[in-house]
């Protein structure tokens, strides 16, 4: 019999269940219980530094591809949880097992799954270790929140204008407690003070950008600041010197507030806890009543009053975010020839209904920052569109083939109306899906299996239709309704837009002219002439 042993342990401490005595204590099991094993015959997995609470992991799926081509025969391992601390895991992991006639053998636990009353308590055993990770889970988070109402900074990356220090503290018993708080930036924390006064201002984020960038504040990537970066500065209570202000608008929204106003004084900030829910992958964001809002150790760097008075100009301009703009064709594609950056769509003012696409740099800083002409948007659009058009047109020759010889066959079926009627329908639909196939790709691969299921239908209809040899307008019908250019002018704004992405590579604007890369072999780039309304001189 050949033998996988798996091993795994969270934390690499070299004491107690290591990896190494596992495997020693797995070897010694196997000799013991089954005579004529050799160690030639056992294969080791181990996983170090993994925690049980899912199976991916390298070593682990390196088993299981093992097992399924069938270099095992029993999967042995030290302990239940050393495999997984997941029921549901665990579950699929015997099913799996069963079905490819693997044993499995558990030594500490003494679990075979040979026998109902084994693997019944395999089962059991499994459910109590997924119940000892969840209180292990809940217990540290317990602990951290615990810590947070101290005021410590509890780790992660210092917010701009702190960074984290280390302190010791000596304790009564005479042992040494570490802990970590934050230190003001004397560069940085200016920065964050201009932030809070250019907001105030202006009241704009864009504004407070574009103030920034020309004052040449940077981040500290040496980028300038974005948007999303200055809004989530301006909503971090981390900067705000502790107050009675703060104290009531955080109690109003239900915060879990550890401190009173009379602690309130020495020009303390706050830290803020269990913000964010890290117990699923995106981490999203916790509403303010699960706030754990304490007195940090730190310096505060602007005045509560403030720091609310901000909060109320944020909330007044929180709204829905703004969608994709469904006008222009060349949204995400173009490009300025002067500083090479995005080119954004801007709809003129006076309700024409006309736009033009703009250097981002210019939109956001001046005309100052980039002299990069705008584009006509929609003398843009139609040369693109023109230019693209006859390049897909060979991509649907295939289709237009089929369908063509569906409607032969169908052409001659007369007295079965609805079905030719549907079959016409099916032609409309490939022909905007053999617009859609513009290149190789996740898109067209979708597109392909929609087309595979109307050829299908096409040829259950046919069956239903017993269709007679020759069909008079069969060439006719398939060469009509594959017209790409008539099938084109239906398509939506976003299924042109698609479309021109599937087959344009990039635009790039020089001021004179509009320079298309295409996706052809080899990369071919061509010229079109923008011609038609003179650019306005500023967005």
């Amino acid at each position: 019999m050949r033998f996988c042993i798996y091993t795994r342990k969270s934390v690499s401490t070299g004491k107690g269940e290591s990896v190494e005595n596992q495997a020693e204590l797995c070897r010694r099991y196997i000799l013991e219980h089954y005579p004529g094993s050799r160690e030639e015959d056992m294969a080791l997995y181990e996983d170090e530094g993994f925690s049980g609470k899912s199976l991916d992991r390298p070593e682990f799926r390196r088993l299981m591809r093992d097992l399924e081509a069938g270099r095992g025969e029993c999967l042995v391992c030290y302990r239940l949880d050393r495999v997984s601390r997941n029921v549901g895991d665990f579950a699929r992991l015997i099913e799996d097992l069963n079905a490819r006639g693997v044993a499995f053998v558990c030594i500490r636990e003494k679990f075979d799954t040979g026998t109902p009353m084994g693997k019944a308590m395999l089962y059991i055993a499994s459910v109590f270790a997924q119940l000892e990770r969840e209180t292990i889970a809940q217990r540290v988070r317990d602990n951290m929140l615990l810590l947070a109402r101290t005021g410590r900074w509890l780790g992660g990356t210092p917010p701009t204008g702190y960074a984290a220090e280390q302190t010791r503290e000596l304790l009564l018993d005479g042992r040494v407690r570490t802990a970590s708080r934050l230190t003001a930036c004397p560069g940085e924390r200016e920065t964050v003070r201009e932030i809070f006064r250019a907001f105030l201002a202006l009241e704009s984020l864009n504004g407070v950008q574009k103030h920034l960038h020309r004052r040449g504040i940077r981040a500290r990537t040496g980028r300038d600041f974005s948007l999303p970066g200055l809004r989530e500065m301006l909503r971090n209570p981390v900067y705000c010197v502790a107050g009675p202000a703060v104290w009531t608008y955080f109690r109003q929204r239900g915060a879990d507030v550890c401190f009173s106003p009379e602690d309130c004084g020495g020009g303390r900030g706050l830290l803020a806890y269990n913000k964010r829910d890290y117990t699923g992958g995106r981490s999203p964001r916790n509403p303010v009543e699960e706030w754990i809002i304490a007195l940090g150790r730190h310096e505060g760097l602007v005045s509560g009053e403030d720091w609310v008075a901000v909060q109320g100009l944020l909330e007044r301009r929180r709204g829905p975010a703004a969608a994709h703009n469904s006008y222009a064709l060349l949204s995400g594609l173009v490009r300025c020839g002067e500083c090479g950056g995005p080119m954004l769509a801007k709809r003129r003012q006076g309700g024409s209904g006309r736009f033009d696409y703009i250097c981002q740099k210019k939109l956001r800083y001046g005309a100052g920052e980039c002299p990069g002409p705008n584009l006509p948007g929609p003398e843009a659009d139609a040369l693109v569109w023109a230019a693209l058009l006859p390049r897909a047109q060979p991509r649907t020759e295939g289709l237009r083939r089929a369908l063509a010889k569906a409607l032969s066959a169908a052409g001659g079926a007369g007295g079965e109306e609805e079905a030719r009627r549907r079959l016409r329908e099916i032609g409309r639909e490939l022909d905007h899906l053999a617009a859609a196939l513009g290149r190789e790709g996740p898109f067209a691969q979708a597109v392909a299996g929609r087309v595979r299921g109307l050829e299908d239908e096409a040829r259950r209809l046919q069956e239903q239709l017993a269709v007679e040899e020759g069909g008079p307008r069969a060439a006719e019908d398939g060469t009509e309704l594959l017209d790409l250019e008539g099938a084109a002018q239906a398509l939506t704004p976003p299924e042109r837009r698609a479309l021109v992405r599937l087959l344009a590579a990039e635009c790039r604007w020089d001021g004179e002219r509009l320079h298309l890369a295409l996706y052809d072999p080899g990369g071919a780039l061509f010229a079109l002439p923008v011609e038609g309304d003179s650019p306005p001189s500023s967005p």
